[in-house]
């Protein structure tokens, strides 16, 4: 009889009713246990939560998909560091397997200064500052120190760290927290959090994961962000800059907050092993290395699509950042308008550069650019017949082998009003343009705020150089300026013997001709320290750095580095230099292009890479399907998915062995974290749950079989009764 059926009678018919029959009672209870068992549901995969949890977009799962309170303590115990990499807003962290840590990027607070750190477990990159997690528990920090960001020096005990905007938090051995930094809405106040095993720091706020999956969280709350006290079965959580990502034991993903490019829209995922949230974009990797992305991609962050063999990623403000399992590392997004991306360019004979953009002239007149472009100053790929270019604030400039020039980019100040100048021998651009005419004199059009248009006077120049300010080089090797003369950068009347001229933003070099090289104006980072160079050919300036190009095809640089800019001592062969506002362009004899600079890209190193082993077996009776049986190698902090199938009448009671990193040993899908080599068995006995429902529904139907054939036969004889009583009546 179908169960609707049963429970159809059972309601009809009262207990009572089968009571008044001993003999019924039996299948009665029999049926309730029935009943109860069809009830009862079967085990949930993670739905029990346990200490082991992967970690935040700071750390190995922020990542990746490692549990911070466990790998940490095996990292300390081991001594063994895994690699990881960590994304702030204009800088990238790279933890080495050998617990060194590396960085590129943005470095004017000091941030990329990690050089010296040793036994480092875990790093974290806030927005102009770096924290390191140390085996022995402790903290350290470089970078912007403002509102105490850095105030970590007297941390012990810490398992796990995570870098905010400009907050610093840390989950103690006794899962409570700490936290320093800025703490204008509150997202410091974690004082009184118990049972933490992860945390994560958005713009405002502050996430934290407790060890039973749920979530709390304090700070800015503007968009929901701070709403998570209704999400359950959580592994991982990430924050972004105003919204918070989880990661659930099933591989899916929940998100809230501000959602104003679809950064929140993840819940399609699925297979989802690691996840981390940028300003306003999403990443989540999958179990097959691959990536995902949803929100803004301005500057290209979610440009991952080519990407396979990911074991661990990181989203900076506007960057995406990508461990590969064989060490190396990809990374997309902004790495300061990309002015440094020259190493497949071939055939250049000059080059130039502007405050965020490159460009170089090719053997055959044409030119290529790349950087910045948002006024479409890189737009020059129609140009022909070129025979030298200059790059501008935000602007290009060509001069054709007829003498005339063509210009692209920010035209606010007439800049690009080139188009009837003619005769002309050279060209500069700063936030004006320059063009230096066949008889010596100059022609200027732009920005003339300081007078550094006002050139109209000038006769027997050899060239120009323009900034905020215009230098001109005179046939008798003495040199004029005009414009801003803030620094006394255009302080030039006393130069002699002067064979090229460069103009800084607030400096101007000379090179004389006997190879060494003068300077004037600011010389707040030694820009103008430049005295003792000598076998210079030929000299460059930028924001606040001084290039020279030695004889031997060498580079000497000066200056501020806080974007490594002056990171040329093993350029040789060069036969050209240009600097930029923050970077530096060296063109080699072969044509081919080399730059220093605002480079965020970690391609260069290899972090190393730690691998374990898991063994994988089952019982009698099943079989585990993901990945399979065997051995089998993962990298460090990978989450494995295993998944357990019994046969018939038979199901999966735990997981045995190497457990303590396996999320729920009683479901038939799971996940373990590898933090060391692991075996681990799968048990298939009789599944008694379910032999003991199919003998209780046959009794059952047997009672109820038996029970309904005695009450159709007490009904008969009652009614037979009935009629020989009335029989007798009559």
């Amino acid at each position: 009889m179908p169960t609707r059926n049963i429970l159809s009678e059972l309601s009809r018919y009262k207990i009572s009713t089968f009571a008044k029959n001993k003999k019924m009672l039996l299948p009665a209870l029999l049926a309730i246990f029935l009943v109860f068992s069809l009830l009862l549901p079967a085990p949930v995969a993670g739905a029990s939560a346990t200490t082991h949890l992967p970690d935040d977009r700071s750390i190995i799962a922020a990542v990746d998909s490692s549990s911070p309170a466990s790998a940490m303590a095996l990292n300390t115990l081991q001594g063994q560091a895994t690699p990881m990499v960590a994304a702030g807003t204009q800088h990238m962290v790279g933890l080495k397997s050998d617990g060194t840590v590396v960085a590129m990027g943005d470095n004017t607070y000091g941030q990329c200064n990690v050089g010296d750190w040793t036994d480092i477990i875990q790093v974290a990159a806030g927005s102009d500052y770096t924290v390191g997690l140390k085996s022995d528990g402790t903290v350290v920090a470089v970078g912007n120190y403002l509102y105490g960001r850095c105030a970590v020096s007297d941390w012990t005990d810490i398992v796990h760290v995570a870098a905010g905007w400009e907050h610093t938090v840390g989950v103690k051995t006794d899962g409570t927290v700490v936290a320093v930094g800025y703490n204008g809405s509150g997202q410091c106040d974690v004082d009184d959090w118990t049972d933490i095993i992860q945390v994560a720091g958005g713009y405002g706020h502050t996430v934290g994961l407790k060890a039973d999956g749920t979530l709390v969280a304090v700070g800015a709350n503007a968009g929901g962000q701070c709403d998570v006290g209704g999400w359950r079965d959580i592994v991982q959580v990430a924050a972004g800059s105003y919204h918070t990502v989880g990661l659930k034991a099933d591989g899916t993903v929940v998100a809230l907050g501000i959602n104003f490019f679809g950064e929140c829209d993840v819940s399609g995922w699925t297979d989802i092993i690691g996840v981390d949230g940028g300003f306003y974009h999403t990443v989540g990797l999958k179990t097959d290395g691959t990536l995902v992305t949803m929100g803004w991609n301005g500057y290209g962050q979610c440009d991952v699509s080519s990407w396979t063999n990911i074991i661990q990623v990181a989203a900076g403000s506007h960057l995406t950042v990508g461990l590969r399992s064989d060490g190396t590392v990809v990374a997309v997004g902004y790495d300061h308008y990309r002015q440094c991306d020259v190493g497949d360019w071939t055939d250049i004979k000059q080059v130039a550069a502007g405050w965020g953009h490159t460009v170089g002239l090719k053997t055959d007149g044409t030119l290529v650019a790349v950087g910045y472009d948002r006024y479409e100053q890189c737009d020059v790929g129609n140009w022909t017949d070129i025979i030298q270019a200059a790059a501008g604030w935000h602007h290009t400039v060509g001069l054709k082998n007829d003498g005339t020039v063509v210009a692209v980019g920010d035209n606010a100040d007439g800049q690009c009003d080139v188009g009837t100048w003619t005769d002309i021998t050279q060209v500069a651009a700063g936030w004006h343009t320059m063009g230096l005419k066949a008889d010596g004199t100059v022609v200027a059009v732009g920005n003339n705020e300081y007078g550094q248009c006002n050139v109209g006077n000038w006769t027997d120049i050899t060239q120009v150089a323009a900034s905020w300010h215009t230098v001109g080089l005179k046939n008798d090797g003495t040199v004029v300026a005009m414009g801003d003369d803030t620094y006394g950068q255009c302080d030039v009347g006393n130069w002699t013997d002067i064979t090229r001229v460069a103009a800084g933003t607030y400096h101007t070099v000379g090179l004389k001709d006997d190879s060494t090289v003068v300077a004037v104006g600011d010389n707040t980072d030694r820009q103008c320290d430049v005295g003792g160079w000598t076998n210079i050919t030929q000299v460059a300036a930028g924001i606040k750095h001084t290039v020279g190009l030695k004889a031997d095809g060498t580079v000497i640089t000066t200056g501020d580095n806080h974007y490594g800019q002056c990171n040329v001592s093993d350029w040789t062969d060069i036969t050209q230099v240009a600097a930029g506002w923050y970077h530096t362009v060296g063109l080699k004899a072969d044509g081919t292009v080399v730059a220093a600079g605002p480079d965020i890209e970690l391609a260069k190193y290899n972090l190393g890479v730690v691998e374990y082993t898991l063994a994988i077996s089952s019982t009698a009776n099943g079989s585990v399907t993901t990945p399979g049986e065997g051995t089998f190698t993962y990298n460090a902090g990978v989450m494995v998915r295993l998944v357990g199938r019994p046969e018939k009448g038979y199901r999966l009671v735990k997981w045995t062995g190497d457990v303590d990193t396996i999320f729920d040993v009683s479901a038939a899908t799971t996940i373990i974290t590898m933090e060391g080599d692991y075996a681990v068995t799968a048990n298939f006995p009789v599944n008694w749950l379910l032999i003991g429902g199919i003998i209780a529904a046959v009794v059952v139907a047997a009672g109820l079989a038996i029970f309904f054939v005695r009450k159709r036969r007490a009904a008969r004889e009652k009614r037979q009764g009935r009629r020989r009583v009335a029989r007798k009546k009559h």
